[in-house]
């Protein structure tokens, strides 16, 4: 048997090198490059593999180990999940840093390969810097925290591990159920270390990704569910998009008359303009999509997870007869729902199919035409008047994103993850082209936004690419603006600046609290944060960094920077000073959010007391 004999670092490298995916028969290669910050735990394995194979993988230089492991999160997004980076970090506090993004991708459904340097499995200096000693078992280390957040983990403690290690990594990367964050701790002096490996390790592999085939029974329980619904409604997931579905889901849609509403992940499935497209759904859906769920005889979700924002925190399906056909490659997901049936499939085979036995029958919703056309003619219009809301006191953040959404291409994409802006988006922003929204929700991470917007860009380097983000998210993590320019991919970031933490400060007064501990105030002369607005100037904060930077206080003003952030060939922020409590809320909408239930304060019992009445509404999926 052939063999090459190579330090357990150069041979995993090479071996990512030479992985390709290949769906419906276009084969593409999956790992594009190696994201990284060096230091004692990967600089002499890891850095001195990718140095010495600089033909191969490209590298980028992170500057913050989370900001870099999200953007690898975004490009994979981005592509589909047919693509990917991976990461590396020294040991201890580098390697943590990736914690937090190994979530992200693991509850988004996102392939993430992880590479976090690790301890000496010698145990010769011990203990190493930067080790966590752990007395009741002396083989944890700090690298032991990805566990819960991880698909697959493993500890390569000797070099020929690597081997079928390797091999269990791609098949969890590459499997559109089992994705999600992939971790292999690399001690680091296993890295230096080197093996005869079998030539074979390093040819070049085809992982196929197989549609999965929905059962006869499966469809034909689902068509009989739909052929006795009156009034279904589908929800649109993520899996519309990763199973490029977009266009079965609108045939089926409009053969048989059936409304559709999406999810975050599933938001740019249909254009705004289409006459069956009403938007998102649940808490921060819009209000005839959440009109027809509660209406609804049959839900038809396809590639959701059905998480709390999505159902409304299970309050959304008011019908009591209501039952779900829930479509899934993932059996975790699609067993969400027990009233109806469920299609453990490939989404565009499952829709394709169901399409043909619905056509069979000539199936047709009870929905008019003129019906449905009303409740879209009154959305429309409350989007506009959002969209053109105006106060005497500054700029309004719903005008400030009917601003953006009027300048912006049909091609151009915007990416968000937290704060208010998500709700704002999910119900008003109009998006004709899918993948042009893309939107981080399974966490919702703070400090996405601008290392996602620098994944996207990677992963569609021709497209401008807004990241739209709060200032309280901006300071959290924007490391990667850096990281933007060094690589040459320009990003426009839109930071609307409403002082402080105003999503969490509207949750908090909703429920009965007052104003405690969320905005950027200065402390007054007793000691307590009453006083103005923290002045932070972050448009000279990107001009420090080399970014050009603009201030918008007014839409005269946001308008002209917007057209000179298009002209620059740079990464571009904009800052926009936004009044707080001028986003969206409600819309026939809840979410369960935990309120005191004994309290001195009147106000949080009087939340109580509506909670309680809330609660009475949950209904089990």
């Amino acid at each position: 048997m052939e063999t090459i004999r190579l330090t357990m670092a150069q041979a995993l490298i090479r071996f990512l090198d030479q992985q390709y995916v290949e769906l419906d028969g276009v084969e593409s290669k999956f790992f594009q490059g190696v994201m990284g910050i060096f230091g004692h735990g990967n600089v002499t394995g890891i850095g001195q593999a990718l140095e010495q194979s600089r033909d191969g993988l490209h590298f980028i230089q992170g500057k913050n180990e989370q900001g870099m492991a999200h953007a690898a999160i975004a490009f994979a997004k981005q592509k589909n999940r047919l693509a990917a980076y991976a990461c590396t970090s020294s040991i201890g506090p580098g390697a943590l840093n990736m914690v937090t993004a190994a979530g992200v991708a693991t509850v988004n459904r996102i392939p993430l390969l992880l590479l976090p340097g690790d301890i000496f499995a010698s145990r010769l200096p011990d203990p190493v810097l930067q080790q966590i000693e752990y007395p009741m078992d002396y083989t944890v280390s700090a690298n032991d925290a990805f566990k819960p957040v991880s698909k697959f983990w493993d500890r390569i403690s000797r070099p020929e591990q690597l081997v079928p290690s390797a091999l269990h990594a791609m098949r969890v990367l590459t499997d559109p159920a089992e994705t999600g964050a992939v971790t292999l701790s690399l001690p680091q002096d296993v890295q230096c270390e080197a093996y005869d490996y079998p030539a074979s390790f390093f040819a070049k592999r085809v992982h196929r990704i197989e549609r999965r085939q929905p059962s006869e029974s499966s469809i034909s329980e689902a068509a009989q569910l739909i052929a006795a619904a009156r009034y279904p409604l589908i929800i649109a997931g993520g899996g519309v998009h990763y199973s490029y579905a977009l266009q079965e889901l609108q045939q089926l849609a409009e053969a048989c008359q059936i409304p559709v509403t999406e999810t975050q992940a599933g938001k740019s499935s249909m254009s705004w303009q289409h006459p069956l497209s009403f938007g998102g759904i649940g808490v921060t859906g819009t209000e005839p999509a959440n009109q027809l769920a509660a209406e609804a005889d049959l839900v038809i979700a396809v590639g959701t997870r059905l998480s709390d924002f999505s159902t409304a925190s299970k309050t959304a399906f008011k019908n009591p007869d209501a039952k779900f056909v829930n479509i899934n490659i993932s059996g975790l997901d699609a067993y969400k729902t027990s009233g109806g049936g469920r299609i453990i499939a490939d989404a565009k085979l499952a829709l394709s199919q169901l399409s043909m036995q619905l056509k069979a029958i000539s199936y047709q919703s009870s929905y008019s035409a003129e019906q449905l056309q009303k409740l879209k003619q009154a959305w429309d219009a409350e989007v506009d008047r959002l969209y053109d809301a105006e106060s005497m006191h500054g700029l309004v953040q719903t005008s400030v994103l009917g601003e953006i959404n009027r300048f912006i291409g049909e091609q151009d994409i915007v990416v968000c993850a937290a704060g208010s802006m998500p709700g704002d988006l999910h119900r008003m922003w109009r998006t004709t082209q899918p993948k042009t929204y893309h939107m981080e929700y399974g966490f919702s991470c703070m400090g996405y936004e601008v290392s996602g917007a620098f994944g996207v860009k990677l992963a569609e380097p021709e497209r401008e690419v807004y990241a739209l983000v709060g200032d309280g998210s901006y300071l959290m993590l924007h490391s990667e603006l850096l990281t933007s320019l060094q690589e040459g991919m320009k990003i426009t970031i839109l930071l609307l600046d409403n002082h402080g933490y105003q999503c969490i400060h509207n949750l908090q007064r909703e429920h009965g609290s007052g104003s405690f501990g969320n905005e950027f105030r200065v402390r007054d002369e007793q000691g307590q944060l009453a006083g103005e607005y923290l002045p932070i100037d972050f448009a000279a904060h990107a001009r420090s960094m080399g970014a050009n930077a603009y201030t918008a206080t007014t839409r005269e003003q946001l308008r002209e920077a917007l057209a000179r952030a298009k002209q620059h060939a740079t990464t571009t922020l904009i800052s926009i000073p936004v009044l707080p409590g001028t986003n969206t809320s409600g819309y026939q909408s809840w979410w369960q959010v935990g309120v005191a239930e004994v309290s001195t304060q009147p106000t949080v019992q009087a939340a109580y007391a509506s909670y309680q009445k809330n609660v009475q509404q949950i209904k089990q999926l």
